[in-house]
């Protein structure tokens, strides 16, 4: 891709501005007294933001850096966005896998560390006094260097936002396809191209700033849909008692993988962290109020909330389901399919409505990076900002190609397993390494220590989740049809 060959600027740095004592023949000298204080305390004002990270032209011109008025709120508003969403609706599937006791393990094990490494990644964002890292590739390439940051970062990311657009085409499509299927009989590939159509029209907000507004709708639509989903599941009971004992696997090494490839959903659920660095480069900083101070308090409340979700859908799920979720659709297919004649239609229409504005939402957040990354392209080689028209034409694009891919690979949800495990360095690993080069802790202090092991374990849980993945692929297959949505 030709985004693979750009040379990204990893940092941006701000001179201080300093001042001279005023000499005797000094014009400050000659001020009246109530002037020369004004002036001087205007000047330590400008000392003081002068340790501010500012805009160069081509950051002020990015839709990620176009604006840095935000706050505590936003990020709270984008982190809930991009931390919940229709992901969590297969966690149940890991506990088929785990059983209750190492199914709720894991999920504490994995959110806590998690946790632990966006902490990092806050404090990171200024790790460098008067640099800015607002965007993942830039902080990994300050890390690793620019070679093995953009080999480690770059392709992850970038499939990461877009592999996640392209998942919440084929659940959105899919979920407008459930919802409207009595009222217009249309094919599944209809309903993406609907679904695609009202995620462009929505995408031509301006910046990163601008959609505050829209991921507060989504984090209230996924809160409230999770919430439905496991107080329906709930309230209606169990099915059928002989579906709750765990899967028994032919081998020992289907048995391993079956594990490998749970844990590889869990991760898949705690996704945003490639988004918390772009989130934190919307506010402003100073010495005094540092950005990583509303960042945080954003993220604590955001990642409280997740938690009351993710926690009571994955154990109510699994109680009331067991071995009888859907793989496609997790949850909301199995309302549907267990409960369609004892619960009310407006209830299940509203649940699919909220699911689909999440998607919408969700999309515009996710898309962020890849729409900064083309604009990039542009900027850098015409040394100005994008005109209107072109902005647009970017957003048409990439909305194209992702309904082009979904059409074309519409089983893409059915790798979920795959996709947390190449993506989990990010989540788990890279924030640990980068902690250590950047900040420097001291050798066989805590942090050094804490750091070098959860790193080293998260890239060899990545590995074992990806051929974990690979190998259920191979030996249980998965339904593959090519240009045919179901």
């Amino acid at each position: 891709m030709a985004m693979m060959g750009m040379q990204w600027p990893f940092s941006t740095p701000s001179p201080s501005i300093k001042s001279e004592p005023p000499t005797p023949l000094s014009p400050l000298s000659m001020m009246t007294s109530p002037m020369k204080k004004a002036f001087t305390s205007m000047q330590g004002y400008l000392e003081e933001i002068g340790h501010l990270t500012k805009l160069d032209p081509q950051e002020a011109w990015l839709p990620i850096t176009e604006a840095r008025n935000g706050n505590a709120c936003y990020a709270a508003f984008h982190t809930l966005s991009s931390g919940i969403g229709v992901q969590a609706l297969v966690l149940p599937l890991a506990f088929t896998s785990l059983g209750w006791i190492w199914g709720v393990t894991c999920l504490t094990l994995v959110f806590v560390w998690q946790l632990y490494t966006l902490w990092l990644l806050t404090q990171l964002h200024e790790s460098v006094p008067g640099t800015r890292y607002s965007r993942y590739l830039w902080l990994s390439m300050a890390a690793f260097g620019d070679r093995l940051g953009k080999v480690m970062a770059l392709i992850p990311t970038m499939y990461l936002s877009g592999g996640t657009c392209v998942t919440l085409i084929i659940f959105g499509g899919g979920t407008l396809k459930l919802l409207f299927q009595t009222i217009w009989d249309a094919t599944t590939t209809e309903w993406y191209l609907v679904f695609m159509c009202s995620a462009i029209v929505l995408s031509q907000l301006p910046n990163l700033n601008s959609i505050a507004g829209v991921s507060l709708i989504g984090a209230i639509t996924a809160v409230t849909y999770c919430t439905l989903i496991w107080i329906l599941s709930l309230t209606k009971g169990r099915t059928i008692d002989e579906s709750f004992h765990q899967l028994e696997a032919k081998s020992n090494m289907a048995r391993l993988c079956d594990i490998l490839n749970a844990l590889g959903i869990i991760a898949f659920a705690f996704r945003g962290h490639n988004l918390v660095l772009e989130i934190q480069g919307t506010m402003p900083s100073s010495p005094k109020h540092p950005s990583h101070l509303p960042m945080w308090r954003g993220v604590t409340l955001s990642y409280l909330i997740i938690a009351f979700c993710l926690f009571p859908l994955a154990l109510v799920g699994y109680w009331a389901y067991g071995n009888l979720i859907p793989a496609n659709g997790g949850l909301l297919s199995a309302l549907y399919k267990y409960h369609s004649q004892d619960t009310s239609k407006v209830i299940l229409r509203m649940t699919s409505l909220f699911v689909v504005i999440n998607c919408l939402t969700s999309f515009q957040i996710y898309a962020m990076p890849v729409f900064d990354n083309l604009e990039f392209r542009y900027t850098s080689n015409m040394n100005k900002p994008c005109p209107w028209w072109l902005r647009i034409g970017f957003r048409v694009f990439f909305g194209c190609l992702a309904f082009f891919i979904a059409f074309a690979l519409p089983f893409l949800p059915s790798l979920a397993g795959l996709i947390g495990g190449m993506a989990l360095p990010i989540t788990l690993a890279y924030p640990c390494f980068m902690w250590i080069i950047l900040k420097k802790p001291k050798k066989l202090g805590a942090m050094w220590v804490l750091n070098w092991a959860l790193g080293f374990m998260g890239m060899i849980l990545s590995v074992l989740l990806v051929f974990g993945a690979i190998w259920n692929i191979v030996t249980k297959g998965i339904e593959v049809h090519f240009l045919k949505p179901q």
